[in-house]
């Protein structure tokens, strides 16, 4: 494949498809079904989502190397893989006779979804793509941003009629009957595509970023994996904190928002962001963060003011999951890409996992309002990181002082 090549318009519509399945099947699913779950292993809500918390942690761990062999092997072939797997165990989950039995067929569950979700799909999409391969991706994030607003109400309506494991028996079907045919035809694409790279190598990264690739990379991951944690710390409390400022039923409506937001925040940057270079993206994103988190604390309880702090919440989450595949493409080029992302997958949801346990401590010690402040400053030291990104770049693209003055 050329670098001329233009991603398919079936297989971005197809991974599209296999993502809200993946993220709503892998991930949003699982938190509707949990009272279901606990009662039937014998075990407490409380303990289901601490196995929970640990299989994302394995899953956040696998990641690196689900990177590495989509490098090698073509994001769309692990991709066919991973959907077979998945479905394996999501058929494992179902038919788990006791707690133990479960919780290790979830974290298999979490470790497979590397290879199905966000980072193999950003990397088929860098390897079949071409020179538009970051507008694929924002895209995909705009399509894929419906998952929870489908398959929360989905989950509840068949869970209506359905057991927790006769749910999960359909989930592994949707895997296998939507995504593996998706997958595999996107297979012959990126297998084709990793397999020219081999005979012509690409560029290892942007020249200007060549010399400062280590200290880049570092910024980009506790960036990363330090705006994950805002992020995840808000959002698994955030109805329960918006009702403890004085807010009542409206925090529901809050949140609400948050969604929305989101899906926003990806349509204005395809409509308004095409030449925004992404580490500037980046720092927008982050920076929305703290300035939701401040504006929600210099209002409450207004509800105008807890409004305004979703859609930024929301806003900066959207635009996070856009700049965590389009941010390494910008700064190290498409030879490696799979597992750098695999490195971020891993600095986000390791954070993101161990947040909500954090945030559950901070607000049993010191209470609300220190707990969101200390989270808006968490969210600040992210910043610094995408700043320092800024920085650097720019001090690389200026000639040395010997070239300046000749």
């Amino acid at each position: 494949m050329g670098s001329e090549q233009k991603l398919p318009l079936w297989a971005l519509i197809g991974l599209g498809a296999s993502q809200n399945i993946g993220y709503g099947t892998l991930y949003y699913a699982f938190s509707v079904l949990v009272p279901d779950i606990a009662r039937d292993v014998g075990k407490s809500e409380q303990w289901v989502f601490g196995a929970f918390s640990i299989a994302l942690l394995a899953g956040s761990l696998a990641a690196p190397f689900s990177g590495s062999l989509a490098d090698r092997i073509g994001a769309g072939r692990l991709m066919a893989i991973g959907s077979v797997l998945a479905a394996a165990c999501l058929l494992m989950m179902s038919m788990s006779p006791g707690p133990l039995t479960f919780a290790i067929s979830l974290a298999l569950t979490e470790v497979i979804s590397a290879t199905v979700l966000y980072a193999t799909a950003f990397t088929a999409i860098v390897q079949a793509g071409g020179n538009r391969a970051q507008t694929s991706i924002v895209h995909l994030t705009l399509m894929a941003g419906f998952a929870s607003s489908m398959f929360w109400p989905l989950t509840s309506w068949m869970h209506g009629f359905l057991s927790w494991r006769e749910v999960y028996i359909v989930f592994a079907v949707m895997n296998l009957a939507v995504c593996l045919p998706v997958h595999l035809a996107l297979a012959r694409l990126t297998t084709s595509a990793v397999s020219v790279s081999k005979g012509n190598p690409l560029p290892d990264a942007p020249a200007r970023a060549v010399s400062n690739r280590n200290l880049l990379f570092f910024l980009m991951l506790f960036g990363f994996a330090i705006e994950g944690y805002a992020l995840s710390a808000i959002l698994v409390h955030m109805v329960p904190l918006t009702q403890a400022l004085g807010m009542g039923a409206a925090g529901l409506v809050v949140a609400s928002l948050f969604g929305p937001s989101q899906v926003a925040s990806r349509l204005i940057n395809l409509v308004f962001g095409g030449e925004l270079p992404q580490r500037w993206l980046a720092l927008i994103a982050t920076l929305l963060i703290p300035l939701g988190l401040t504006i929600l604390m210099l209002t409450t309880p207004s509800i105008s003011g807890a409004v305004l702090f979703a859609i930024c919440f929301g806003l900066g989450s959207g635009l996070t999951s856009i700049v965590s595949g389009t941010l390494p493409l910008e700064l190290f080029g498409k030879a490696g890409f799979g597992s750098r992302m695999g490195w971020v997958t891993t600095a986000k949801q390791m954070t993101s996992a161990v947040a909500p346990l954090a945030m559950s401590m901070s607000l049993a010690r010191t209470g609300v309002v220190p707990s969101i402040w200390a989270t808006a400053l968490i969210g600040g030291i992210a910043a610094i990181a995408f700043l320092g990104i800024l920085v650097t770049v720019r001090l690389a693209a200026r000639p040395p002082l010997s070239e300046a003055y000749r």
